[in-house]
């Protein structure tokens, strides 16, 4: 890996623009959206974007989701022949339509049949895989430490954790002591996740935990450079230099040009306004600058917009009349 800052998969966010630019702006790593096992819905255009790696960079991770052992090791070893380099099994998705089906974080209930997917996984590639996982199904129930465990003794190279259980959602804060006592427990490498929103939670994440890398989930919408950020600090235990904001502009830009070129017109312009949401919500006039992105209907307006506002903020920022700061790195 190039990095020990890594981005989290999430459904809807980390498409393939989102996991470029992310890399190149220092993730080391960057999954796909999470892919049924179920072969046959892969034709839809949703499945279709999800399976699109082109122009991506190595190594290429296909995060997969299933409760049936066979499906998923088929699933998998499809994905490996159109170029998957690293297989991630999903264990940690909360979401109610996800853990309805006993997939995602569901099978954190489930240990013997957790076992049986792994093993029929890891059996039918030849590529390392991994796995993401919450703490356990309930505070109740933390057995993330067994499933850790049970995970390395069937093959899996690495093990990514959220520091919640299933019943905890997104709420609350995370908490880090299971995943230092999983790290004690095994000899794989172990992802922190959870809460890590700037390169000194990660420092102080990783200090406590001992893991060998961090994963940004929510951080990285609307500032994908955290990685960078990251990496200084934990590399060199340096501070970055700020982005300067003609930089943050062409980031932004070249975002958009990349969405709309991926999703085409209609698709585009609505996967860009959650993108903008996020990028306008540090900014000075944010909503009234939100509501005007929102609002337009294609490509075309939706770009010259967003040019123009954000010229207007790379001149604030060159005549000193407002705060570049809030474009840092976190």
């Amino acid at each position: 890996m190039p990095s020990r800052a890594v981005l989290a998969p999430m459904a809807g966010v980390t498409d393939r623009p989102f996991r470029i630019l992310c890399r190149r702006l220092g993730a080391g790593l960057a999954a796909s959206e999470m892919l049924t096992s179920d072969v046959r819905l892969w034709s839809t255009p949703k499945s279709l974007r999800r399976m699109d790696h082109a122009g991506e960079p190595e190594p290429r991770v296909v995060q997969l989701a299933g409760a049936e052992p066979q499906a998923l090791a088929h699933a998998a070893s499809l994905n490996v022949d159109l170029g998957a380099q690293i297989i991630d099994i999903n264990m940690g998705c909360p979401a109610k339509k996800v853990c309805g089906k006993l997939c995602g974080s569901a099978l954190l209930r489930e240990e013997p049949l957790v076992a049986r997917i792994l093993e029929a996984v890891v059996r039918a590639v030849s590529v390392p895989v991994t796995l993401k996982i919450r703490t356990g199904w309930s505070r109740e129930s933390r057995n993330g430490e067994r499933i850790a465990r049970l995970a390395e003794s069937c093959g899996v190279q690495a093990l990514a954790v959220h520091g919640r259980t299933r019943d905890d959602l997104y709420g609350g804060a995370a908490e880090y002591d299971t995943i230092r006592a999983i790290k004690a427990a095994v000899r794989i490498p172990i992802f922190a996740n959870g809460d890590i929103d700037s390169a000194e939670k990660a420092q102080s994440v990783l200090d406590f935990t001992s893991a060998d890398a961090v994963m940004i989930g929510r951080a990285s919408h609307g500032e994908p450079w955290i990685f960078r950020a990251v990496n200084a600090q934990l590399d060199a235990c340096t501070t970055p230099v700020p982005l300067a904001s003609r930089e943050v502009r062409a980031i932004i830009l070249g975002h958009l040009e990349s969405l709309y070129a991926f999703y085409g017109e209609d698709v585009g312009v609505r996967v860009a306004r959650k993108h903008l949401g996020w990028y306008c919500a540090r900014l000075p006039d944010a909503t009234q600058v939100r509501r005007a992105l929102m609002a337009a209907g294609n490509t075309v307006s939706q770009f010259a917009l967003t040019k123009n506002y954000f010229d207007r903020w790379v001149d604030g920022a060159a005549t000193g009349s407002h705060d570049n700061s809030i474009m840092a790195p976190a």
